[in-house]
This record gives structure tokens, C-alpha cells and sequence, in this order.
């Protein structure tokens, strides 16, 4: 944003978020975007005790989940396909076991437990989710991002035209001049490694320095074996949509960028844990030498 930019400040599923825009935004709108994101909190968090996650987590059935739920399932069962079952939204188990739960003991209960087998355990049909056993369902792979296209959507509803979501580093800007963003070093926060433009798209990443606890554990688990991923240590993608840029993100710890290519419209940007890196030949971004 130019100058004269007004920021809205608030966190929501645990983490900050900014807001900003050319001119204030009115209470009511305000209200309206943190009650979306309770709402969405309300269904899709594991870490509260009164989610429709969590109660599916207790109790195996059908569940109706928010309208956002049918676009998210396409993806994640996409995804599943692409990635012979490593990316799954059943991994939230597996995350509980190595010790990132609701309690967030950070202390692993035993060795990595592989997610159970979508086809055995779940069908995603629309909004409709049902288990025949309990699971946890964890969408952390696709939520924050999701949660940026329906706040950007509500703004867009009430006729705001020029503004940027910011969850925590998962972006969406929408009629703004640019925003230029770096990429953080995946060892040192301090300092990037390139810079992106950001217009009129979204910007997601994905790290195995967030959220990493203990010996080497980190929040990017393999569904079929439970374990961190040791390959990949960060990416970027740029897509339209910021859901589909956040799961992305996350796939490409699991698929080659050259693979996703295939399947969707995107560019993007992995650097692997031996210090090299590939990109899309489309990928906005500047590298640093």
C-alpha cells in the first residue's frame, strides 16, 4: 500500500493478522471480518474443544461444514492424489503424537504415527464430512490461506477495492499498486534471500524453522510415515487464490514444482536443505546471488 495506509490489527486462529487499506475501515466491516473469522474458527480449529474438528475427533459421523468446505475438499483430495497420500488433512494425529496438539506439550507420545488412509477412514462430499472412526481432521496446510480469501472476499462485498490481507505472512493484495515482500532466509530470520512485487495475487510460504520443537520436529509431517520432511526447508508460490497458494506451499515438500505445474496454475520457489533451490520460470521473484 501507498501512503496513507490503514491498518487493521487483530489475531485470529492463534496467530496476527493486518488488514490494511487505503482509508479506515468502518466498525461494522470490522465486526464482519472478526466474526468470520470466530466462525471459521469455530468449525475447522483442532486446538478448541467446541469445533466441529474436534468433535469429529471424538465422535465418528457426518458432519455439515461452512460453504467453504466444498472447494477445500476438491483440493486437499487433489492433492492427496498428487502426493500418494503424503499431504493429507488427516495428519492432525500425527502432529498430536509428536507432540503439537491442543495442549502443545512438545513432547512427542511415542514414534511418528502415519496418518490414516483417507479412503478407509473419510469421505468428503461438498460440505458434507464423514468419518467412519475418530479422526483429526487438520487443515493447516490450506486454512490460513482459505481464511485470507473469505476476509478478502467479505472487504470485496462491501465495496472496499484496494487492500492487502496479511495472516502472518500469507498474503492476498487486490487492486493495490504493489507491495514488495521479501523471502526470509529459511536459518536466519534477519535477513532475505529475494524479494517479490506482490500484485494482485497471493503470496504464501511454507517453513521447517516455524513451528519446529524438540529433536529436529517440525509442523511439515509425511502422511505416510508421520515424520518430518528433511528434504525441502522452505517455499513460496504465487497464485491467484490464497488457499490454493498456502497448500501449495506445503505440497512442494512432498512433489517436485515441475509435477504440481501439471495440475495447477501457480509459480513458485523450494529451497532444499543441501543450500540449492528451484523455481517456475514464471516465478515473479528476485533471488539474491
Amino acid at each position: 500500500m501507498s501512503a496513507g495506509q490503514e491498518d487493521f490489527a487483530f489475531t485470529g486462529i492463534g496467530t496476527h493478522w493486518v488488514i490494511s487499506t487505503a482509508l479506515p475501515l468502518p466498525p461494522s466491516l470490522r465486526a464482519r471480518l472478526l466474526d468470520r473469522v470466530e466462525r471459521f474458527d469455530a468449525a475447522w480449529s483442532r486446538f478448541r474443544p467446541d469445533s466441529l474438528v474436534a468433535s469429529m475427533a471424538r465422535e465418528p459421523g457426518s458432519y455439515s461444514f461452512p460453504a467453504e468446505a466444498a472447494a477445500l475438499g476438491d483440493l486437499y483430495s487433489t492433492l492427496y492424489r498428487v502426493s500418494a497420500g503424503a499431504m493429507t488433512p488427516l495428519i492432525g494425529g500425527s502432529l498430536e503424537r509428536l507432540g503439537y496438539g491442543a495442549d502443545y506439550a512438545l513432547e512427542p507420545a511415542g514414534p511418528p504415527l502415519p496418518a490414516p488412509a483417507w479412503e478407509s477412514v473419510l469421505a468428503w462430499e461438498g460440505t458434507t464430512v464423514t468419518a467412519v472412526a475418530p479422526v483429526v481432521l487438520d487443515i493447516g496446510a490450506a486454512g490460513k490461506g482459505l481464511l485470507v480469501d473469505l476476509l478478502a472476499a467479505e472487504l470485496a462485498a462491501a465495496g472496499v477495492e484496494n487492500f492487502v490481507v496479511d495472516g502472518s505472512g500469507d498474503l492476498l493484495a487486490r487492486g493495490t499498486e504493489g507491495v514488495r515482500i521479501g523471502l526470509e532466509h529459511p536459518y536466519n530470520p534477519a535477513q532475505a534471500i529475494g524479494i517479490v512485487d506482490l500484485a494482485d495475487r497471493s503470496l504464501c510460504a511454507s517453513a521447517a524453522n516455524r513451528r519446529a520443537w524438540g529433536d529436529g520436529l517440525h509442523h511439515v509431517l509425511d502422511g505416510t510415515t508421520g515424520q518430518p520432511v528433511r528434504t525441502a526447508v522452505a517455499t513460496w508460490t504465487l497464485a491467484d487464490s490464497a488457499m490454493v497458494a498456502d497448500a501449495l506451499a506445503t505440497a512442494l515438500f512432498f512433489v517436485p514444482g515441475a509435477v504440481l505445474d501439471e495440475v495447477f496454475d501457480f509459480s513458485w520457489l523450494t529451497v532444499f536443505s543441501d543450500g540449492s533451490a528451484a523455481y517456475s520460470p514464471g516465478f515473479e521473484g528476485t533471488l539474491f546471488s
